[in-house]
């Protein structure tokens, strides 16, 4: 379990981070250097998922060796399909995703991180997270030290 301890709110204790793959956690269909050890040292806290359509078809193959249970959606309806994904979790979820089909995800997540990356994010994806990071990597980081998260999160 992760626990962020936010001044005025009750404590987020996270069991699962759930990640969208293209333009999220990869680019062009391939992970982005340095996340692969991020999502390893996070492993220890959390159970790491990963929900796509797989646009380049290179999921499967991206993210052999990672500790990640990969969930590879249909190509119609994935807004709805991560959404309830995250909601048939138990425990705490944190879900990072960029794209118009993550928003509902990021939504029922109880924290919600939006990432820009390269490929830009949708603005309703942007509204709907309750911090947004430059990169997937700034994301990951800031889960493995929580206390960085208090000065954009806290009440």
């Amino acid at each position: 379990m992760l626990r962020i301890d936010l001044p005025g709110q009750p404590p987020l204790e996270l069991q699962h981070l759930v990640l969208d793959f293209n333009g999220t956690l990869a680019l062009r269909g391939a992970v982005v250097a340095g996340a692969a050890e991020r999502l390893h040292a996070l492993s220890a806290v959390l159970t790491l998922h990963c929900v796509t359509g797989d646009t380049f078809g290179t999921a499967r193959v991206a993210l052999e060796g990672l500790p990640v249970n990969l969930h590879v959606l249909p190509a119609t309806g994935q807004s709805i399909a991560k959404r309830d994904y995250v909601a048939g979790l138990d425990g705490g979820v944190c879900a990072i995703g960029n794209g118009w089909n993550d928003r509902l995800m990021l939504e029922k997540a109880n924290l919600g991180l939006a990432v820009l990356m390269n490929e830009g994010a949708a603005g309703a994806t942007l509204m709907a997270a309750r911090a947004i990071f430059p990169s997937i990597l700034d994301a990951l980081d800031a889960l493995l030290v929580p206390g960085r998260m208090v000065a954009v999160l806290r009440d």
